[in-house]
């Protein structure tokens, strides 16, 4: 029996656009489905799971692999606000996080969410907004983040999308990364 291979969080390129769109695609079609009706995620789906292209280019948005090319997960952070909000002095946002289905509870999204806090509050990030979905709430809880309000984020001209507006003071956390 051949051991796993280490997980490698690293800065995504744009030449992980495909594979990035793969993740999504499939861990947002997959997991959701428990917490979302179907006619609602059909209809959100092809907003959630679209790279965003500057992510990607940012520095700040990640990617596990487990081997060359092999992503288990992806997701960052922007001092900009998701939709193009002003950015607020000590504040970031948690962006387009997701771990492949078959590579859930392995500490794929603990490891991309430690590395974007680390890195973060290097830069002078104090808190972190988070718009997290139904299912990714007890995840983010986990970590230490605070659940603030219920929230419908846009979609597409008509589209709302349920979810959980959350909240994480970083500075507060643990050298390893997380709350515990």
């Amino acid at each position: 029996m051949s051991e796993a291979k280490p997980l490698v969080c690293r800065p995504a390129k744009p030449t992980d656009f495909a594979a990035v769109g793969e993740v999504l695609s499939s861990a947002y079609g997959t997991l959701l489905s428990t917490s979302y009706p179907k006619d609602l995620l059909d209809a959100a789906l092809p907003y959630m799971i679209k790279p965003i292209p500057e992510l990607l280019a940012s520095g700040t948005y990640y990617v596990a692999e487990r081997g060359p090319g092999v992503l288990s997960g992806c997701g960052g952070w922007t001092k900009a606000s998701p939709g193009g909000g002003p950015a607020i002095e000590g504040e970031a946002h948690v962006r387009h996080f997701a771990t492949s289905p078959q590579a859930t509870r392995q500490g794929i999204g603990t490891s991309l969410l430690a590395r974007c806090a680390a890195d973060a509050r290097a830069s002078g990030v104090r808190i972190f907004q988070c718009f997290s979905t139904l299912n990714a709430e007890p995840f983010y809880k986990a970590f230490g983040f605070v659940t603030v309000a219920p929230i419908e984020v846009p979609m597409g001209p008509t589209l709302k999308f349920p979810g959980v507006l959350m909240r994480l003071d970083i500075e507060r956390l643990a050298p390893s990364g997380h709350g515990h």
